[in-house]
């Protein structure tokens, strides 16, 4: 009963959204007509277009600890109300919807004490993924800021800029800067993000990531030793658009599950 009452409320909130154009155009997770593949599709679109006027894209993969478990119910419940103009019984429902949940652990057989949960959406549920979304919609306003683009699929999030590769190094100052706001962002929002397992790189033409000698971008507290190839909502993308590495991988698992032994 429970699922059925929070698809009905998902379904009005949605609709709320989309009619007065309240969701992040850019995030594509949790939305009708939307995936990682539109994902892939908008941000590759934009390298690539870049890369037809003799442009190089830096582009930064960032990694978010537990994010869906670290989102505070009182930040998301002033953000619902000032940001998304939800007030009354519905603001009152989705307080209670968060509120007064437990969680217990059981291992080898043995069961822990009952916890209350303070923070974070409810993991499995039909509205906490829509309440994460509108709890992080504000990012796109920081990055914006810093005129630079910014896409997310849930919490993956992709920030990036497409310069002339004679100013490469002037994109990195504007990548570090924005991502000292996002960090900043983030610690008031009791988000955490990980410079530690966030990817960047270089990418472009051969021609013009040749012109490129940056191979560290300072991010927060760290350097970042850029990539030429990673994988980005389950492709793996390299520096010179080919692609090679993504095509070569499925060939590759069905060559070995295939092979034949013989004595």
């Amino acid at each position: 009963m429970s699922k059925v009452i929070e698809r009905a409320v998902a379904s009005q909130l949605t609709e709320y959204l989309s009619t007065n154009d309240l969701l992040p155009c850019l995030q594509s997770a949790y939305r009708k007509k939307h995936s990682t593949e539109t994902a892939m599709l908008r941000v590759w679109s934009d390298i690539l277009m870049a890369a037809d006027v003799q442009q190089v894209t830096l582009l930064a993969m960032l990694d978010l600890s537990a994010a869906f478990d670290c989102v505070d119910h009182t930040i998301l419940l002033h953000r619902l109300q000032t940001g998304v103009g939800l007030t009354g019984v519905v603001l009152e429902w989705i307080s209670c919807f968060l509120s007064e949940r437990t969680q217990q652990i059981a291992y080898s057989g043995e069961l822990s004490a009952v916890q209350l949960l303070l923070f974070g959406v409810p993991q499995g549920s039909v509205l906490g993924p829509l309440l994460y979304v509108l709890y992080t919609a504000e990012l796109f306003h920081v990055v914006a800021r810093h005129g630079l683009r910014l896409h997310m699929y849930a919490d993956d999030s992709q920030v990036y800029i497409s310069t002339p590769a004679g100013d490469a190094a002037a994109a990195v100052d504007r990548l570090s800067a924005c991502i000292a706001d996002i960090n900043d962002w983030m610690t008031v929002s009791r988000l955490r993000l990980n410079p530690g397992k966030t990817q960047v790189m270089w990418l472009g033409s051969s021609q013009q990531l040749d012109k490129i000698t940056i191979r560290d971008v300072p991010l927060l507290s760290t350097n970042i030793t850029v990539v030429d190839s990673a994988r980005d909502l389950g492709v793996i993308i390299d520096s010179r658009l080919s692609l090679d590495a993504h095509v070569s991988a499925p060939v590759a698992a069905t060559s070995s599950s295939n092979a034949i032994i013989v004595n």
